[in-house]
C-alpha cells in the first residue's frame, strides 16, 4: 500500500493550487535575507476568483508563490508588501476585479476581494510562521488567527477549529476582527471496489483536491492498469477501513454492489467522524440494506447517514454522469453540511 500524500499545501481550500506551499516559501526567503510577506484573501464579494484563505508569498525580488487572484492583482500586492516589509506593519488591501481585468487574465468574471498581508518578521513573527510550518510538515490541521485591527497573530489547534475542518473553511470569528485561515490535513476518499463508476470518480476527486484510496479484495478490478497513480488496498474492506481511520474530513463511497464487501465496511464507516457516506444501488437495493444493516444491529441514527441512492440526482445514467453526482453530493456535504 503507497501512502498518501503526507500534506497538500494551500489554505484548507486543496485545490489544485495547493501544489504552492506559500507559509514555506515566506519562512524560507525570510531566513535567507531576502524579506518576505505572506498575503491571504479574507473577504470575497461576487465571483472573486479565489476563495478566502487563499495565499500569496511574496520576497524583495518579487518572485511569488502560491495565487491571491488567479493573476488579477497580484502585481499591486506585491508592490504593496515591498512597502510592508520596509516598515514592518501589517496592512489589508481591498481590489476590484472588472470583467475584462479577469478575462484578460483567463477568468470568466471579476469581483472584489480584500486582502490581509502581514511581512514576516514584523507584524508576523518568525517563530509563529516557523511553527506553523513545522505543525504543516507533520500533517497536523493548525488554523492561523490573526486581529485585523492590531495585526497580532496566533496558531489556533484542531481541537478548537472542529467545525472548520468538517466544512473546509477560512473566515472570520464572531468578533468580527479576528480572520483564521485554516492549514488543513489533505481531504481524504475512500472508495469500496473497483467499479467503472469508480473509474470516473477517482480522477475527478483527485482533481478536486483528495488523496484517494481504492479498496477492493478482488486484484483484478482494483488494478494498476484500471487505476493508475492510485492507491490501491486488497484488504477486506472492513479491515482497510480500520486502518485508513476515517476522520471529519474523510468520505467514503461504496461502490461495488455487493453486500460481501459493503455491509461490513459500514460498520467502521458510519462509527467514524467521516462527514460523506454514499453506496450505490436503487432505492429497492437500499431498503433491503437497511434491513440488513438493522439485522447488524447498527442504528437509525448511523443508516439515515447513508446517502442512497448515491450522489445528487441529476438524472445521472453513465458511469461519468454518475461520479459527477457523487462528487457533487460530496462537495455539497462538505461546503454546506448536508446532501
Amino acid at each position: 500500500m503507497r501512502m498518501m500524500p503526507a500534506y497538500i499545501p494551500g489554505t484548507g481550500e486543496t485545490d489544485m493550487d495547493s501544489i504552492d506551499d506559500a507559509p514555506a516559501a515566506a519562512l524560507a526567503w525570510h531566513r535567507a535575507g531576502k524579506g518576505a510577506a505572506l498575503a491571504t484573501v479574507i473577504e470575497t464579494w461576487g465571483s472573486a476568483p479565489r476563495p478566502r484563505g487563499s495565499q500569496l508569498a511574496i520576497p524583495e525580488d518579487a518572485q511569488i508563490v502560491g495565487s491571491v487572484s488567479g493573476g488579477c492583482v497580484e502585481g499591486a500586492v506585491v508592490a504593496e508588501a515591498l512597502d510592508a516589509m520596509g516598515d514592518g506593519a501589517h496592512r489589508i488591501l481591498e481590489y476590484g476585479v472588472s470583467d475584462d481585468e479577469a478575462f484578460a487574465v483567463g477568468l470568466a468574471c471579476g469581483g472584489t476581494i480584500r486582502i490581509l498581508l502581514e511581512p514576516v518578521g514584523g507584524t508576523l513573527p518568525e517563530d509563529v510562521l516557523a511553527e506553523l510550518v513545522s505543525r504543516r510538515s507533520k500533517s497536523e490541521a493548525v488554523g492561523q488567527a490573526v486581529n485585523i485591527r492590531t495585526g497580532a497573530t496566533s496558531l489556533i489547534a484542531s481541537d478548537a477549529i472542529q467545525d472548520r475542518l468538517r466544512h473546509d473553511r477560512s473566515g472570520f470569528e464572531a468578533d468580527g476582527e479576528t480572520f483564521v485561515t485554516l492549514h488543513a490535513t489533505p481531504l481524504r476518499l475512500a472508495v469500496v471496489g473497483g467499479a467503472h463508476i469508480a473509474q470516473a470518480l477517482i480522477p475527478m476527486a483527485r482533481l478536486a483536491g483528495y488523496a484517494v484510496t481504492l479498496i477492493d479484495p478482488r486484484e483484478a478490478f482494483a488494478a494498476p492498469e484500471r487505476f493508475p497513480d492510485t492507491v490501491l488496498v486488497h484488504d477486506w474492506p472492513d479491515e482497510a477501513m480500520k486502518a485508513l481511520a476515517p476522520d471529519a474530513r474523510t468520505a467514503i463511497v461504496l461502490l461495488s454492489h455487493d453486500p460481501k464487501l459493503d455491509d461490513p465496511a459500514f460498520g467502521v464507516a458510519l462509527a467514524s467522524d467521516a462527514f460523506y457516506v454514499g453506496a450505490l444501488g436503487s432505492t429497492r437495493t437500499h431498503a433491503k440494506r437497511i434491513a440488513r444493516l438493522q439485522a447488524a444491529g447498527l442504528s437509525d441514527a448511523d443508516i439515515t447517514r447513508i446517502d442512497a441512492p448515491i450522489g445528487l440526482d441529476i438524472g445521472a445514467k453513465t458511469p461519468g454522469e454518475i461520479a459527477v453526482a457523487v462528487l457533487a453530493a460530496m462537495t455539497l456535504t462538505l461546503r454546506r453540511g448536508a446532501a
